[in-house]
Parts: C-alpha cells; structure tokens; sequence
C-alpha cells in the first residue's frame, strides 16, 4: 500500500469512529499489570504498610466538603484513590470553560480523548456539543460568564473501554460534583445524558423521559435548576434526534433570558 493509500485508510477509519488500534488476540492488561517482578539483584528493602485506598462515599463526601474552590477540588481528586478508574485510566478529567459561567454542563465520563487531554468533551461528542451551545450563543472560551460554560463530569477518570460507569464509582464521585456545583454556583445546570440525569436527580428513569423538563436540585445550600438533555455521543449513533435537543437548548436559552 503506498503512503497516500494508508494515510486516506486511516483518516476514513478515524471518520467511522474507529479511533483505536485493536489487536487480532486479546491482551489481559490486568494480569500483565499485577505479573511479579524479576528478582532483584541486591537484597529488597523492608517493605511499608501503605495506607489503605479511600474507599467509602461518606470518606469522599467529607474530603469534598473540606474543599473551598474548584483549585482545592482538583488537588483532592490527584490524591484520591479511592476509585478504581483512577488506576487504569491516563489523566485525571475534570473540568473545562469559564467557572465564572452562568451556565455549567455535567456529562457522563471522559472517552479516550478526554484521557489523552485531561478535558471533559473534547472528542467528536466534545465538538458536536460545542456547535450545540453555539447555536444558542454560549461558548466553553467565552469570557464573559453570561456567554460562557464550565463543563465537568459525573465522573472524572475513564472507565476502560469506555463502558459506563458503575453506580459505586459515580457515587464515589457524585460529593465532588455536588461541590463543584456549589463553588461554582452556576445560574442553570444542564445534564447531559442518562447517568448524570440519573444520579443528579436520584432517579432510575430514562433520559428519553427525564429530558426537556426542568427540576431542581440540591448541592450543599445551593439549589439550582436542572434540565436533562440527550448526550452528543447519542445523537451522533441517532441524528434523528437532534430536534428534541435543539428544543433543550431553546428551552435553556429562554431560560437564560428570563434573568
């Protein structure tokens, strides 16, 4: 194949969605993870009792409590071990945009994308949204917190193979996200997708039933309305849906405006 050739083959793919080079036989990274290393040719040092692992949601209520900015939020999070994303995933992605914004967008977990950058929506879902909040005239890079987002996520490390979230880990970080919401003190929150409505909303109902219809909720003292909405990544596999979108983000505007 000439270089032309394999380059044309690999920006289609890319264009497909096949962002990921996949190998003909399956690699256990697990148990190549925990293999016992070779032995040492010098006698090994005494070995330390770590600390155990934060564990438990009250443990990360607490710490997120004890947070007074979005600064103290992400300090924490890079000493937070409790959640077992943290271990298999390469950065830690937690927040983007202007936290001065009117409005903040709580997704559901990073992609691949987001883990090679450290930024919620970042990926094709990331680009199909910023051309969504355009449309009503808000940008994660406006200045002016009238005009401007600050996005994060209900979850802040990427579950391999960009499975959903457990209900354990997005509890062991929901006390992080409430705070954010508290901090940041957002006019509006808009839910993107099914796991943020559900856990912000403490609901088991679909996003197709909880989306367009304004609620409320709670963070700390801070009570701030809420709309759930469709996720990008749903409307790329589904463009059909794009028009009930669009009626979120009209519905998110004219509440904008009322203020």
């Amino acid at each position: 194949m000439r270089p032309e050739d394999a380059a044309a083959a690999l920006q289609w793919l890319a264009e497909m969605g096949a962002d990921e080079i996949i190998g003909e036989e399956p690699v256990d990274r697990f148990a190549a993870a925990i293999a016992p290393p070779a032995p040492a040719m010098k006698p090994a040092a005494p070995v330390q009792v770590a600390r155990p692992p934060i564990a438990a949601s009250d443990d990360a209520a607490s710490l997120a409590a004890a947070c007074t900015s979005l600064d103290d939020i992400v300090a924490t999070l890079q000493r937070f071990d409790a959640c077992p994303l943290k271990k298999t995933a390469t950065n830690l992605c937690f927040s983007d945009g202007n936290p001065a914004a009117h409005v903040m967008i709580v997704g559901e977990a990073p992609g691949r994308d987001e883990d090679i950058q450290g930024k919620p929506f970042v990926g094709r879902s990331g680009q199909l949204l910023d051309r969504m909040l355009a449309a009503i005239g808000l940008s994660r890079h406006a200045e002016e917190p009238e005009k401007s987002v600050f996005i994060t996520n209900t979850i802040f490390w990427r579950p391999p193979g960009n499975r959903d979230p457990t209900e354990s880990e997005t509890m062991m970080c929901l006390p992080f996200v409430l705070r954010a919401i508290e901090l940041q003190r957002p006019r509006v929150v808009l839910g993107v997708g099914k796991i943020s409505s559900q856990r912000l909303l403490s609901t088991a109902d679909g996003i197709l039933k909880l989306r367009g219809k304004w609620r409320e909720i709670s963070a700390g003292s801070l009570t701030v309305p809420f709309l759930p909405t469709l996720h990008p990544a749903y409307l790329l596999r589904r463009p059909i849906e794009k028009r009930l979108a669009w009626r979120d983000l009209l519905s998110l505007r004219q509440a904008l405006d009322a203020h």
